[in-house]
């Protein structure tokens, strides 16, 4: 394998910090201000210290709808086995820590 084929296959720093530039842009225009807000603010904070296959759960997690993203982070539902992991627990433990703990949703003392 020449170098030009090896530099190829193996992501370089600038790969990945183009693909942590697209995600974070991702986070910050999903179309909500709360949406934006939540994973643009974890974005900022995490991405630097993800590594490639974190960035792939977290790319997985982007695919998923506002709602039940915000289920799971909240704790109103457990997410899938499949979302299940490392990424979401460092999602929730940010967006909790930053907001409101799971047992507040929903009970407004009204």
């Amino acid at each position: 394998m020449n170098a030009l084929t090896q530099a190829s296959h193996e992501p370089t720093e600038t790969q990945f910090e183009i693909r942590r530039r697209r995600l974070l842009f991702r986070c910050w225009h999903r179309g909500t201000q709360e949406s934006d807000f939540i994973l643009g603010s974890f974005a900022e904070d995490s991405l630097k210290t993800l590594d490639s296959g974190q960035l792939g759960r977290f790319e997985a997690l982007l695919d998923c709808n506002d709602p039940d993203l915000f289920d799971w982070i909240f704790g109103v539902n457990d997410p899938p086995p499949e979302h299940d992991h490392d990424v979401m627990q460092l999602l929730r433990s940010f967006s909790i820590g930053r907001h409101r703990t799971p047992r507040q949703i929903g009970q407004h003392g009204i």
